[in-house]
């Protein structure tokens, strides 16, 4: 009994420390508290909890022990019910507005039960495997999402989704990350390096769109649909090689920018196999919900009286962020900007590096013509944002009032985007 009360003192008083200083088995709070209550009295899967003398013998999870695992991880996971709820709405044919809400606020645990599954397979396959696999699922929600929508001709909301969840990670989740970090300490220090490449790379990704409207702007009067295309899928293969080059720079020849001297390590709780079955049955759903998501937007823009283009800028990154938001801004309260960073700018840079040029080449082989023009206001808005980003982190210092500063940026766009006429 006092080895069990020494253990549960330990995890309330120091909810920042690693459980364990050994290199080899380190574990944070979040994958001990996800297993109490759900493993037997000396089974721990080889997690050395703390205790004077503390040893258990490894002994594997059952399927039932891993699964109530991961249903008790978080309690966004009861949000899960509205998944049989919104595809109950599409079958009955409700009304829009019900069929988007329910499937949007499904996605959301979905969208974290992702997150789980990619962060499981990523610590049993090892560093760079595992890096490259959350790389490559880091934004599976908004990828999926945009793939129903360009697979059902709606390239007005592909190209506003995107916008919108670079839009959203770097001014939305970076601001509350500033503000909520700089309500508890008068300023943070991040690494100003690894930042400020993933900045230069948004501007790179940014002025691949700024060239396509500036050609259409200079040849006004004459049809330029076919010479847009091949632009920019040349520059959506030279982005793509960009996005690859640069996954070897952070995994290979610089991983010291991107190592974190606080970092923590965690134990995988779930099997390997049991991992990839979530991942892919995960992955199932949140294709199932986007697509009835998708199909209900033309009816919700009727019944709002709002246009496809805000409900794919605003709405539909709040769906795909939310996990990312809860991470960043709650890393950011504990002083782990170079993490919180990493979360909202390197999203940022994935979706205009990665998501924004796969959509485009996708695009060119089902019959899509889906290019890297933007409306002119569209990537006016992109290029000052990113700007006013590139300002506020080129000193490697945060405060609150710089979240402010992001924070109003977004209001303002949102503002503007929802009395913006909608384009033909």
């Amino acid at each position: 009994m006092a080895d069990h009360n020494h253990r549960q003192n330990a995890v309330r008083d120091h909810d920042d420390e690693p459980l364990s200083n050994s290199p080899d088995n380190r574990v944070t709070i979040r994958s001990v508290r996800s297993l109490h209550g759900t493993l037997p009295a000396h089974a721990h899967n080889g997690v050395a909890l703390p205790g004077p003398g503390a040893h258990y013998e490894e002994e594997p999870l059952s399927v039932l022990q891993c699964l109530k695992t991961v249903l008790l991880a978080t309690r966004i996971n009861i949000l899960l019910i509205f998944i049989p709820l919104g595809y109950m709405a599409e079958k009955l044919h409700w009304a829009p507005v019900a069929v988007f809400m329910l499937n949007f606020i499904a996605i959301i645990p979905l969208a974290k039960l992702l997150g789980y599954a990619t962060e499981e397979l990523a610590m049993r396959l090892g560093e760079n495997l595992g890096a490259l696999l959350n790389a490559s699922f880091g934004n599976a929600v908004e990828l999926i999402l945009a793939i129903f929508a360009l697979k059902e001709g709606k390239i007005d909301v592909v190209q506003a989704s995107v916008l919108g969840s670079v839009l959203s990670n770097l001014l939305l989740v970076l601001g509350f990350c500033f503000v909520c970090g700089g309500y508890k300490y008068t300023s943070q220090t991040f690494n100003q390096t690894a930042a400020q490449t993933s900045a230069s790379l948004l501007s790179l990704s940014c002025m691949s769109l700024l060239i396509p409207a500036a050609f259409m702007a200079t040849a006004k009067g004459l049809d330029q649909t076919a010479n847009i295309q091949h632009l920019s899928y040349g520059t959506s293969i030279v982005l793509l090689i960009v996005y690859v080059l640069y996954l070897f720079f952070q995994l290979k020849t610089h991983t010291h920018l991107y190592a974190s001297e606080n970092e923590e390590e965690e134990e995988p709780v779930l099997p390997l196999w049991l991992g990839l079955v979530l991942l892919l049955v995960v992955t199932l759903f949140v294709a199932v919900c986007a697509e009835t998501l998708v199909g209900s937007i033309e009816g919700l823009s009727e019944s709002w009286n709002i246009s496809p283009t805000f409900i794919g800028l605003i709405l539909l990154p709040i769906v795909g962020n939310a996990a990312e938001h809860v991470t960043a801004v709650s890393v950011a309260m504990k002083n782990k900007m170079d993490l919180a960073i990493g979360v909202a700018i390197g999203s940022s840079m994935q979706i205009a590096l990665f998501v924004t040029p796969l959509m485009v080449i996708i695009g060119w082989f089902i019959g899509q013509p889906m290019t890297l023009f933007f409306h002119t206001f569209e990537t006016c808005v992109l290029f000052v944002s990113i700007l006013i980003v590139n300002y506020l982190i080129q000193d490697g210092e945060s405060n609150w009032l710089e979240g402010v500063m992001l924070l109003s940026t977004y209001v303002i766009i949102a503002i503007a985007f929802y009395y913006y006429p909608e384009q033909e």
